[in-house]
């Protein structure tokens, strides 16, 4: 026997709400609202604010919340005030309204602390751990997360439960406890995998422990979660089809230097957590080496991500510039390093790097020092601090400044030797920071760190780091008298290279290759002129050779007019037909 079908669009958004149709609910909610035949409650409002936020209409969402707490509050429901208010700070923290999220988070707070023990107040001691936990008290996170626990378990909420985990494993991976942390993750996250849990918190989850992977250096986790929370995005919200792939563009488009960097709201209909989703791959993307897809992903994730959620696009911009810098098209870069800025990322340590590659090394030890200086909870982005360290290390380097590059190296294996279990990605930066200075303290003892850091690297699937320890590596090989071995180095260096679009990388690996032998070279050139020469016979301007040597664009004209007079030549051209003519090339 069929039940029949109501014609109330009121009972109607109920019900599709509570199957997760979000964009049927909002479109018979909304219409009813503007011209209603008897009036929303205080749940219908609620259901209201829902269907909006995951309609893209984030606005509305907040209006329809005011009023449903207002709602709750005239029938004097004071667990459905107390949630209420929780949302509104949650909502207003995303749109970046401070003030306005604390005014409803004490409000949330006299709603609910007095009350019996409930299932809203859940959320207070999620809040309440995430604010022990910035100021480093994990003592009273810890506490907080398990009254959460406690709760959860009391209600017999998947969705709470779920969350708690979740929080619990963030407290412990701030304090350290790696182990603990990544073991209740997982069994979070196993939840969200059997599909037991509400879209908002599956979501939620994702989010989370895609960050939380990237910060405590768990690649191999972000790798898995990743894909599958892209899995979950991609069905279509609405039964219409999503055309993923032609939206992002061509891969070689660079962001628009013009163009304020402020993401579209979510077309009606769509996940809302698609382009934070997304963004996240991006960074997994950039490590693997798929660099041309990572770009027009993080193109995308710009469009997608919704407003109350622009740190994700800020996260693109900042890995876009990533690639655009080590492929060499510097000003892309610094396009896409200044709307992660205009977002509030504090675009370090790829800008300092940016600016080593463009030759301004000053700018770049200031910038990296200053974003080390700022990082307040160093315990908090593991992965950050790391990469950090290993910038200052490359930067101390190249301005010859070996003890700060020593310190920076001592400080990154303390911080990879300090983490909880074996940590691949944070061992393969330590060593390769530490087998860089070895080499530059001309120490024998260089070759045992490379090679263990191109070990980590390969295992990890990161072709570019493993390409750059190579290059290190060939180094060492000449120095200790094998030629053979660096020259093998050097030319697998330079496909990977190639294969990436790393063209300044490509170029100093083939300039090194050709003039790997220890013989007298021509012409009376020194070891550098020959070395610029190679760069210009294989087609490098003054400002691709200064970005390749790390040298400054007057040097490489010094350079050049000492080379034309010692062979006697006049021009680019006839310098590089001497170069070809002397096997120089």
């Amino acid at each position: 026997m069929s039940v029949p079908t109501t014609t109330d669009p009121v009972e109607r958004a109920r019900v599709a709400a509570a199957r997760e149709s979000w964009a049927e609910a909002y479109e018979l909610l909304h219409a009813h609202d503007r011209h209603p035949s008897r009036g929303l409650t205080a749940d219908d409002l609620s259901v209201l604010a829902d269907a909006a936020w995951w309609s893209g209409h984030v606005d509305e969402s907040v209006t329809a919340r005011l009023r449903a707490h207002a709602a709750y509050l005239a029938a004097d429901d004071h667990r459905g005030a107390g949630l209420a208010s929780w949302w509104l700070y949650y909502e207003y923290a995303g749109l970046g309204r401070p003030a306005a999220a604390a005014g409803w988070l004490h409000r949330a707070r006299h709603h609910l602390e007095d009350l019996p023990d409930c299932p809203e107040q859940c959320f207070l001691e999620m809040t309440a751990a995430e604010e022990a936990s910035a100021h480093g008290d994990h003592g009273t996170a810890l506490a907080a997360t398990r009254r959460m626990t406690a709760l959860a378990l009391a209600c017999g909420s998947p969705d709470l439960l779920a969350l708690s985990r979740q929080a619990e494993s963030r407290v412990l991976l701030a304090a350290g406890r790696r182990t603990e942390g990544l073991a209740l993750l997982d069994d979070a996250m196993c939840a969200v995998s059997a599909g037991e849990l509400s879209g908002m918190v599956t979501g939620w989850l994702y989010c989370l422990a895609l960050t939380q992977c990237m910060e405590a250096a768990d690649f191999a986790r972000a790798v898995e979660w990743t894909n599958a929370a892209m899995e979950w995005c991609a069905p279509p919200w609405t039964g219409r089809p999503q055309d993923r792939d032609t939206a992002a563009g061509p891969a070689t488009e660079d962001f628009p230097a013009a163009a304020a960097p402020l993401p579209m709201t979510v077309p009606s209909g769509e996940n809302p957590f698609r382009g934070v989703c997304r963004a996240h791959r991006v960074e997994v993307l950039d490590l693997l080496g798929a660099w041309a897809l990572a770009e027009a992903e993080a193109r995308q994730a710009c469009r997608e991500v919704p407003v109350d959620c622009l740190e994700s696009a800020a996260a693109a911009y900042y890995a876009a510039g990533d690639v655009q810098r080590r492929q060499g098209r510097l000003e892309a870069a610094a396009v896409s390093y200044g709307h992660a800025h205009e977002l509030g990322r504090i675009p370090q340590p790829g800008l300092a790097l940016l600016r080593l590659a463009q030759g301004r090394a000053d700018a770049a030890v200031a910038g990296v020092d200053l974003a080390l200086a700022c990082r307040s909870d160093p315990d908090h982005d593991v992965l950050g601090r790391a990469r950090l360290l290993a910038a200052r290390t490359e930067v101390a380097l190249a301005v010859r400044d070996v003890p700060g590059a020593a310190t920076a190296a001592a400080d990154l294996d303390a911080l990879s030797g300090a983490a909880d279990g074996d940590v691949p990605l944070l061992r393969a930066l330590a060593d390769t920071a530490l087998g860089s200075v070895a080499l530059a303290e001309k120490r024998p003892g260089a070759l045992l760190p490379l090679r263990r850091a191109l070990a980590g690297w390969l295992e990890l699937r990161v072709p570019y780091e493993a390409a750059q320890v190579r290059m290190l590596l060939a180094a060492a090989c000449r120095a200790a008298g094998d030629e053979e071995a660096a020259r093998l180095e050097l030319g697998t260096a330079r496909a990977v290279f190639e294969r990436l679009g790393a063209v300044p990388d490509a170029r100093r690996a083939a300039a090194l290759l050709s003039g790997g032998s220890r013989r007298r070279l021509p012409g009376g050139l020194t070891a550098r002129e020959a070395e610029v020469l190679r760069l210009v016979a294989s087609g490098g301007t003054n400002k691709d050779i200064a970005r390749a040597l790390v040298i400054s664009e007057h040097t490489v004209a010094r350079h050049l007019n000492n080379i034309f007079a010692k062979l006697g030549v006049g021009s680019r051209a006839s310098a590089t037909a001497y170069a070809y003519a002397h096997d120089l090339v």
